[in-house]
């Protein structure tokens, strides 16, 4: 176990806590964009979960999108009930998460955040058809059913997609 990072075992652990059991795998090539995730794993980019943090009129808040969309901000100020969307800096990321940008989980954050998920995310749910989320650092990450997902991170589904 001396080999997980620290990063991990907390997720893991968060996980647990959610009545959830992941198992992690590392990826040396790095995961840190939805692109290179997907490639690392072997799935299509839309199997990625990309963890994106955003202030929505001053509230931190996140949005969890198919590697596959881009995220249009306007959408998700509006299903926060707010106006003015804007990007957080990498320090307020590690701030509200614990984990830095590129390795940030859907759960088991420092602070309790409300959650959007983007729908497509949901249109992979089999045995084999999984989703992909960071487990804490830009080389680890676990296969998670995307209703698990909506379940153990209390997120919103609701429309996240540009365009």
């Amino acid at each position: 176990m001396s080999d997980i990072h620290p990063n991990v075992l907390r997720v893991m652990e968060a996980a647990r806590e959610r009545g959830l059991e992941i198992t992690t795998k590392r990826f040396p090539e790095g995961t840190k964009t939805a692109a290179d995730a997907a490639a690392a794993i072997g799935v299509s980019v839309g199997q990625i979960v990309k963890s994106l943090v955003f202030a929505v009129d001053g509230e931190v808040v996140m949005a969890y999108v198919s590697g596959s969309n881009q995220l249009d901000e306007k959408k998700l100020a509006l299903a926060a009930g707010g106006a003015k969307c804007s990007r957080v800096d990498a320090n307020a990321v590690r701030a509200a998460t614990g984990y830095p940008i590129g390795g940030v989980p859907p759960f088991g954050h420092a602070t309790q955040l409300r959650i959007f998920i983007d729908p497509d995310l949901l249109q992979y749910d089999g045995v084999n058809d999984m989703v992909w989320a960071a487990a804490g650092t830009w080389n680890d990450n676990f296969a998670i059913a995307p209703n698990d997902l909506v379940r153990v991170s209390g997120g919103v589904v609701t429309d996240l997609k540009r365009g």
